[in-house]
């Protein structure tokens, strides 16, 4: 059983801002997130592109973003739960919650803080014959481990950041890479064509465009792909270990809808007047997944929601305790670490 004072669910930019907050707070957190690796969609779907509005920068990379507010909150020490889906919750006889994945990992705490963004992200399937045959058998649909693919002959579907990006790693690793896309032109950032570019010529990567993937075979395990490739009356089959389908992700509110909370248009409603709580005391919603009169689906937006989130936590937590808020630049940040970072002081000097 894994114990914290705030369970957070979902681990993209405003799950990761309430780290930090609640940090200051001294409250522990652990975040559960059903991709393999923290930063949602700012991680997994557009890493390399541009974001505007985040105050104070004026310009930033959004796996930028990620790993600035991973290095924020390294001295808070967050857990993570990376993989799963919160699938389960019940509350306790004193109150508390615990919320269970899809892989059976147990959670408690007195506070969940529901940060899933647009929801879980259940992937984009592509439509072939045979193709839940071959899951787990050959077919995925996110890269968790890339060292599972060492000196295997693997084929990447998908024209975005993540096939552009993934086919650049696995080049060095898989003994064959094959990029298939149905177009010839990619939607990912132009460094990252470039360098598939510069990897086929180099005879790195296969490039297959444009085409699809319009068959599987094998018995057991995947061994082959059947490529169609326009203006082509016959049909490519490749034999391959591996068939890896990104064509991204798609936005569920999944299991949660289930816990008796009030939805909304596929969002929880929250009372936005006080401390985004839900209609369950206990559980907040924070970010995109939260509705209320004047939402607005902005990461700054959730960084504000998330700070008073925690506010409102701590007062659950320690209703004996009255917390006086000192800004930073006055109190510091006391890491769980044992790591102290604080604005110098003013040196005083009589004057003789």
């Amino acid at each position: 059983m894994i114990k914290t004072d705030i369970l957070i669910i979902g681990a993209g930019p405003t799950g990761l801002f309430a780290v930090f907050e609640a940090g200051l707070l001294q409250l522990k957190c652990h975040l559960i997130d059903a991709l393999p690796q923290a930063g949602g969609q700012c991680s997994e779907i557009y890493p390399k592109k541009p974001i505007y509005d985040i105050p104070g920068f004026p310009e930033v990379l959004a796996g930028d973003l990620v790993d600035n507010l991973m290095e924020q909150i390294k001295a808070f020490q967050p857990g993570f739960t990376l993989a799963e889906r919160a699938e389960t919750i019940e509350k306790q006889e004193d109150g508390s919650f615990i919320v269970t994945t899809n892989k059976g990992t147990k959670h408690q705490a007195p506070i969940v803080a529901i940060a899933g963004g647009l929801g879980s992200f259940e992937p984009r399937k592509p439509l072939l014959e045979n193709l839940t045959k071959f899951e787990d058998n050959g077919v995925a649909y996110m890269i968790k481990d890339p060292e599972v693919y060492r000196d295997k002959k693997v084929v990447i579907a998908g024209g975005g950041d993540s096939a552009l990006d993934w086919s650049i790693f696995l080049a060095d690793i898989a003994a064959e890479v094959t990029l298939v896309h149905r177009r010839n032109e990619f939607r990912g950032a132009l460094d990252s064509v470039e360098k598939v570019q510069q990897l086929k010529n180099a005879g790195k990567i296969n490039l297959v465009t444009p085409a699809e993937i319009v068959g599987l075979r094998g018995d057991d395990a995947l061994t082959a792909v059947e490529i169609k490739k326009t203006g082509e009356d016959e049909n490519i089959i490749l034999e391959v270990d591996s068939f890896i389908a990104l064509f991204g992700l798609s936005p569920k509110l999944g299991p949660i809808g289930d816990w008796g909370l009030e939805i909304e248009k596929n969002a929880i409603k929250v009372d936005n007047a006080l401390d985004y709580q839900t209609n369950i005391p206990g559980i907040y919603a924070i970010g995109d997944v939260n509705t209320y009169p004047g939402k607005l689906k902005l990461i700054l937006c959730g960084f504000h929601e998330a700070t008073l989130m925690c506010q409102s936590a701590y007062q659950k937590i320690y209703p004996d305790k009255k917390y006086v808020m000192k800004y930073t630049t006055v109190g510091g940040v006391t890491g769980f670490d044992g790591t102290k970072k604080e604005s110098p002081k003013a040196v005083v000097k009589a004057i003789e």
